[in-house]
């Protein structure tokens, strides 16, 4: 006799397979929600940097493209209004054939030479020294070498200008006073004296960048160096200086984007020095050539040169730090 309570089979038209299909349903639709709202918030986020994107750089390089390939023009013997007419790569060779813009390519170079591994080695030395604890009043000291950075560039080059020009300079005739004659703006020693502007006025900055990098070392780390018998400076030089590597190639590669676009220095010395002409540096010889020449089509050619030039050397100093960092990677 077969009981009541005994739960009779399933018969084979059940439907109770089928239910888990149409649980699974509503599981999909909220992922699939909740993806369109990441994909909201992304694109909310990413919004304003594309914009900005385009607003500052697309469109300026765009129409510095676009006017490289035309040139105004006057019919006949120059009677008679101009007309822009197209003139393809001829602003283009016009550049690269002139002395005087390789010869400022060639200046820019050497400053790079001179400038990049002095502000970076300066700036990682002092960073150093404050995180070792030698120096007293940190943040009075931190504070002390960042103050030339809140400057403006224009009346940093202005303050520098005075220090230099003999018969003004206090510091020209104390040297004087110790039968010491330096002409800061002469062949050999204007080009250092632009360097020695630039390092008083960012050398506080990129010490703060790589003094907050060293913050971010673990402690257990250098503590651990310690133990094993490193010294301060083989700690500092072996240990902290590797793991603060990506801000040293952050710190380069900046620097030589600036360094590549002199031109508030030596424009504000050439007033007072003869070794420096109106086509210096390439962006002189850019601005001279639209603004003095009224050559828009040589200067806005002359404009893709230097950015094809500097993203270039970026992308280079890119791969270069990559494939150093490769061999450390997997001897890891």
């Amino acid at each position: 006799m077969t009981s009541p309570l005994t739960t009779a089979p399933s018969p084979i038209g059940s439907t109770r397979p089928a239910d888990a299909p149409s649980s699974a349903a509503p599981a999909r639709t909220t992922h699939r929600s909740s993806r369109r709202r990441e994909l909201g918030a992304c694109g909310a986020l990413m919004t304003p940097f594309f914009l900005l994107l385009v607003t500052v750089f697309l469109i300026p390089v765009g129409t510095a493209v676009w006017l490289s390939f035309f040139s105004d023009d006057q019919p006949g013997l120059g009677f008679g209004p101009e007309h822009t007419v197209f003139v393809g790569l001829r602003s283009y060779t016009a550049v690269l054939t002139d002395p005087t813009f390789l010869s400022s390519l060639g200046t820019v170079a050497l400053y790079c030479v001179i400038y990049i591994p002095l502000m970076v080695v300066s700036a990682l030395a002092l960073a150093l020294l404050l995180d070792s604890g030698v120096v007293r009043l940190r943040a009075s000291a931190q504070l002390g070498l960042f103050l030339p950075h809140a400057v403006p560039g224009i009346i940093a080059a202005l303050i520098w200008l005075y220090l230099y020009t003999p018969g003004l300079s206090p510091v020209i005739d104390l040297l004087g006073k110790a039968d010491i004659t330096i002409d800061f703006l002469g062949l050999h020693t204007v080009l250092p004296s632009i360097v020695n502007i630039a390092l008083w006025s960012n050398l506080g900055y990129n010490m703060v960048v790589f003094y907050a990098a060293l913050q971010a070392v673990p402690r257990e780390v250098i503590e651990a160096s310690v133990v094993d018998g490193a010294g301060p400076v083989r700690t500092a030089l072996q240990v902290k200086t590797p793991l603060v590597r990506p801000s040293i190639v952050m710190v380069a590669m900046f620097t030589l984007i600036f360094a590549l676009q002199l031109f508030t220095e030596p424009m504000l010395l050439s007033q007072a020095s003869p070794m420096i002409n109106s086509r210096f540096s390439p962006s002189m010889y850019i601005y001279d050539a639209a603004f003095t020449r009224n050559n828009y089509g040589l200067a806005a050619a002359a404009s893709v040169v230097l950015l094809i030039c500097t993203i270039a050397l970026s992308y280079g100093v890119t791969r270069w730090t990559n494939r150093a960092a490769a061999p450390e990677e997997d001897a890891r």
